[in-house]
């Protein structure tokens, strides 16, 4: 399973990556993108399997980048791990299709939380 990891923060990206190594979800290779203009070359170029993104991003915002996504016809997998816990923020990424939303801070067990649903 190829696993996109999309903020603009390159600490944080390596964080999620540690953190999903952390979790019993099995073997995964992790794709990064800075930005979402870069996500979405990186989905065309690498095929992930799952996207997990920043909700706030320079240039391109990650609801803006599912959005991109889902106008393309691509039903990909695509979760959120954002500071953004609103329950608007929530709504609005349900209802463009988000399968999740994690909050910053997370743990393991609040990520593999979240992944065991849309992975089983």
């Amino acid at each position: 399973m190829k696993i996109l990891i999309v903020d603009d923060s390159k600490a944080m990206r390596m964080i999620v990556s540690r953190t999903l190594k952390q979790t019993d979800i099995g073997n995964f290779t992790v794709i990064e993108a800075g930005s979402g203009v870069e996500a979405l070359e990186k989905l065309e170029s690498e095929s992930p399997d799952l996207i997990l993104s920043d909700w706030n991003m320079p240039e391109m915002k990650g609801i803006e980048l599912l959005q991109k996504v889902r106008e393309a016809g691509n039903n990909i997998r695509f979760g959120f791990i954002t500071s953004e816990s609103s329950a608007e923020t929530r709504k609005q990424a349900t209802e463009a299709g988000a399968a999740f939303l994690v909050t910053k801070p997370f743990t393991a067990d609040s990520i593999q939380a979240a992944l065991e649903p849309i992975l089983s």
